[in-house]
């Protein structure tokens, strides 16, 4: 068996490191989620991928696009609102690129560009609201610059999927401003509490005060009740005159008669 001679081993080894690179760049994976824009001598032929795709050497060229969700943190914007309180706030962006080719053609960098525009719609849409909105109606805000953005990015192929408002930071002072009113706020709810329950245990005890005034006697049994009340935890007692005792003294003797004639002839009936 003869011998390959050096040389020509030689030139397979410069050929293999020629064109293997070179074969390396004409051969390209495309993943599930990415797609593949070729342009063949600076144009647009196409989309290709996923899987493998073969590329022209020299002449065309690949440009890999992710189709999954993106996200944009925005930095912390200072913001002067409406009532002409500045805040700081920051806020979280989630797109994805539906056109591919749009979205290489219309715009250079589309994820430096969301992210610019993202910055500049949130800050004008904070200025036009009021601090009280932009506390309370952060879903409604939310919405209203996702809105904004997903129809300045259609063009370009971009879906904005969603906007989250994360956090609303307040100048010290005005933190401590809320506070006091808020403290404010519950001391006149509970005086209010306070004063309907007076109010209505006013009226119970002048509707109680009409049913005294109609039976002496129960005025003094609850008046009896509560000093056996009081001797239960061993207390001095000092008894004074009672209510029933500014009645004429006729009245609560008429009573009284009237209530032990009535036991006497309910005794009387059970003998």
């Amino acid at each position: 068996m003869d011998q390959v001679p050096v040389e020509t081993i030689v030139g397979i080894v410069i050929l293999l490191v020629i064109f293997l690179p070179i074969l390396a760049k004409a051969i390209r994976v495309v993943k599930e989620w990415e797609r593949l824009i070729v342009l063949r001598l600076g144009k647009y032929i196409g989309i290709k991928g996923p899987g493998l795709v073969f590329l022209v050497p020299f002449i065309d060229k690949g440009l890999v696009v992710d189709l999954r969700l993106l996200t944009v943190d925005v930095p912390k914007q200072e913001v002067i609102t409406r009532d002409n309180v500045t805040v700081a706030v920051d806020a979280v962006v989630y797109f994805r690129v539906v056109d591919p080719e749009k979205a290489v053609m219309k715009v250079r960098d589309y994820y430096y560009a969301v992210a610019l525009l993202a910055q500049t719609v949130l800050r004008d849409v904070i200025g036009q609201s009021e601090l009280d909105d932009v506390l309370t109606k952060r879903e409604e805000l939310n919405k209203k610059i996702q809105q904004i953005m997903d129809e300045i990015t259609s063009p370009w192929g971009i879906k904005v999927s969603m906007v989250t408002i994360k956090s609303v930071e307040l100048p010290e002072e005005l933190v401590r401003a809320m506070a006091k009113q808020a403290e404010a706020e519950r001391l006149r709810r509970a005086r209010i509490i306070e004063a309907e329950a007076e109010r209505t245990a006013a009226k119970i005890l002048g509707e109680a005060a009409l049913v005294y005034e109609q039976h002496p006697i129960a005025l003094r049994l609850r008046e009896l009740q509560t000093y056996i009340d009081i001797a239960k935890e061993r207390n001095l007692i000092l008894v004074t005159e009672s209510i029933a005792g500014s009645l004429t003294e006729k009245r609560v003797a008429e009573a009284i008669g009237a209530s032990m004639a009535a036991l006497k002839k309910k005794s009387e009936g059970g003998t």
